[in-house]
């Protein structure tokens, strides 16, 4: 018999790509709802103090005009159910400018976000603390234990008795999501029983949430969330728009419409803090590093703690006998940080590997030949030894491939007309990890067709999930993919991960392959007989004569995972030309390296690489949130001001997978991509930087300023 053609590993074109190109895909607020309102959140414009009066009197008088919802008539919720960020409209206090103290809500958008504006708030200020530079001094240790300083042998020791050594520190700015889809949400209520249509990034924490936050039980909230236009982590924990909407729902008793603006965007769901960051390397003349430390000074909210764990990559990338990773972080009036694109490894890894740029070049050593001659053989971190590690591969073959033998070691020595050339390199890492979820797998036949239906509350960014999910269970069921149909987006399926922090992939596939091997092997029971070859379970329900058979399977990661220090790993590759006389940046080429396991669909995967070198190139040379100091709000808050790359900022990007096997993590050897794309960027782009000027930028974003 022949064997069926495979269809993991193969680049397949997005099954719901179509439906994306000619509208049909619904997104949070497409939802044909009948007798729906509109509800518009009104903002505070201070940034500390408290409120001493609202008058909604003007508003309330406007025709169409439901409900005025502030602090003094909004229900008591539970602050403490999971939500970021507060604001919840549950008293007077203010604790960052932008925070939310009240809704309108009207019939129609126009006639809400009219009211909205007419609404008279006094206030009693207090002063703020919004100066970074000032504070940044009262920093000190985080409350979150795993921001403890982690020390190994003697740093100081190691920094006075080595040949070579760097002191420098490097800033990374306060940075936005902004993904296409604003955060936006319809909430309906029929009886006791609460519908959310809402774009989240973890379905299942979506719902548990909202549930905790309104004090019901969770089976009593749905979360609907099929497509998701981008999230980068702002829709990864869910924040107060999400219950807003269902309390002012519930509070004019019909389905209401909550969508947030570009501009509330800024100051509604969080943000990448800035990250001041201090790195110190020693090494001996042969480049051999005698020590690392990366002190990280950062903010959180003033009620709040988040830290960006930037020390993540020093902590396990290089072998050094002597490390330090510290954090220090200064509460502000400023809107809670959050998980972004790579929190913590992106900030970090343009520290750490400017610095191995610096000391390579103090050494007149190859920056590539410097990192291989650090490769350690296992995790300092905690001794567990890699389940796989192709650093130096990616390092090896994209010089290969990037044509790293042009470059010239000393910076400025090659130029075109009016621009300098330069070449940087970078390496990078992000964990790989399955996490726990649940699939089920329902298989009907007519005549001799057999159709599969994948059910789990998975999410899809954007990324590709619906597609994969289809490949992995077409290969595992032996049935042709356009006989598979996936539903994910809902809480009432069976639970699952989240598409944050480079899981969805290894937990959704791992959960479907589980499912649809469990089916095969239940169909071969059930039928009783013994078999030459393994049947697949599309021939058994045939020869069989299976109406319809389904089962479910709750997936776990290996046991032995944990013993193992499991990561993705890659090498980042730039060629910048930056004009003499102007400064101007181009980014002319791009080559990203990576090492994540098997890629079930190189063609998404790829989307995803260049997604995140798209970001790491607009983090290197533009994006930055700029604070006014006298009031706390942003004056970068549009897509006018905040600036990200468009396509003409965007030169050549290729993408190169290593062909790696790694079964430790999960069964399928699946490492995910998503946050590895952006790691190393930035830092590949500054050294490069270097390399043509011979100026070392040590705060993004690299502009021609900067430069001159």
């Amino acid at each position: 018999m022949k064997e069926p053609v495979k269809n993991t590993g193969q680049g397949i074109d997005r099954i719901d790509g179509l439906l994306k190109v000619t509208g049909a895909a619904n997104y949070a607020t497409d939802y044909k709802i009948k007798n729906v309102a509109y509800a518009v959140i009104f903002k505070s414009t201070i940034a500390a103090g408290e409120i001493v009066n609202i008058d909604t009197s003007a508003a309330e008088k406007l025709p169409g005009v439901l409900s005025i919802i502030t602090h003094k008539n909004a229900p008591k919720l539970n602050v403490k159910g999971g939500l970021r960020g507060g604001a919840l409209l549950q008293g007077p206090a203010i604790q960052f400018y932008g925070q939310h103290i009240g809704m309108v809500v009207a019939e129609t958008f126009e006639q809400a976000r009219y009211a909205a504006r007419l609404v008279k708030v006094d206030y009693n200020k207090t002063e703020p603390r919004i100066d970074f530079e000032k504070l940044a001094k009262e920093a000190k240790m985080p409350e979150e234990k795993d921001k403890a300083d982690m020390l190994r042998g003697d740093v100081n020791a190691a920094m006075s008795n080595s040949d070579y050594t760097i002191d420098v520190v490097y800033e990374t700015p306060i940075e936005h999501h902004n993904p296409m889809e604003p955060h936006a949400t319809i909430a309906v209520w029929e009886g006791e029983q609460l519908t959310l249509y809402n774009g989240s990034q973890i379905v299942n924490g979506a719902q548990n949430s909202a549930a905790a936050t309104l004090n019901i039980p969770p089976e009593k909230v749905r979360i609907i969330t099929p497509y998701i236009g981008g999230g980068f982590g702002s829709k990864g924990g869910q924040w107060a728009n999400l219950v807003l909407a269902a309390v002012a729902a519930k509070m004019v008793n019909r389905p209401v419409k909550l969508a947030l603006a570009r501009q509330q965007m800024f100051n509604s769901v969080g943000l990448r803090q800035r990250n001041r960051q201090k790195m110190r390397l020693a090494a001996t003349r042969d480049g051999k590093l005698t020590a690392l430390a990366h002190e990280t000074i950062t903010h959180c909210a003033a009620d709040n703690e988040f830290v960006e764990p930037c020390g993540d990559c020093s902590k396990l990338m290089y072998d050094t006998p002597n490390s330090l990773i510290s954090y220090r972080v200064v509460p502000m009036h400023i809107i809670l940080p959050t998980y972004t694109r790579g929190p913590g490894k992106s900030t970090g890894s343009f520290a750490l590997e400017c610095a191995m740029d610096e000391m390579a070049h103090k050494l007149n050593m190859d920056p590539i030949e410097f990192r291989i001659k650090n490769e350690p053989s296992k995790d300092l971190s905690n001794g567990k030894p890699w389940s796989s590690r192709t650093t130096v591969q990616c390092l090896r073959e994209g010089a290969k491939a990037f044509g790293w033998e042009k470059r010239k070691m000393k910076p400025g020595a090659i130029s075109e007309g009016d621009w300098l050339i330069g070449y940087g390199v970078s390496a990078g890492t992000y964990p790989a990890r399955q996490q726990k979820s649940s699939a089920i797998v329902k298989l009907t036949r007519k005549g001799k067709q057999v159709n599969a239906n994948i059910e789990l509350a998975a999410s899809d960014l954007g990324t590709g999930t619906f597609t994969i999910l289809a490949q992995t269970a077409a290969d595992a069921l032996g049935l042709p993919m356009e006989q598979v149909a996936v539903m994910i987006g809902d809480s009432h399926l069976p639970p699952a991960a989240g598409s944050v922090g480079s899981v969805g992939a290894a937990s959704f596939a791992n959960a479907v392959n589980d499912a649809c091997e469990k089916i095969t092997d239940e169909l071969i029971a059930k039928s009783g007989k013994q078999f030459f070859r393994r049947p697949t379970a599309g021939e058994m329900m045939i020869s069989e004569n299976i109406a319809s058979f389904q089962t479910r399977v709750d997936a776990i990661p290996p046991a032995d995972a944990s013993n193992y220090s499991v990561h993705s790993f890659n090498a980042n590759f730039a060629e910048v030309w930056v004009n003499k006389f102007t400064g101007m940046i181009k980014v002319h080429r791009m080559l990203a390296v990576s090492g994540a396991g098997k890629i079930l669909n190189p063609k998404t995967a790829r989307s995803q690489i260049i997604g995140g070198n798209v970001w790491g190139i607009g983090m290197a040379l533009m994006e930055e949130s700029v604070i006014d100091t006298r009031y706390g709000n942003f004056i970068t808050r549009s897509l006018a001001d905040y600036h990200v790359p468009a396509n003409l900022d965007i030169g050549t990007i290729d993408t190169i997978f290593i062909n790696e096997e790694d079964k430790i993590p999960n069964k399928l050897g699946v490492k995910g991509v998503g946050e590895l794309g952006i790691v190393g960027v930035a830092a590949a782009i500054a050294n490069a930087v270097f390399n043509a000027t011979g100026k070392r930028i040590r705060e993004l974003p690299i502009t021609p300023d900067k430069l001159l």
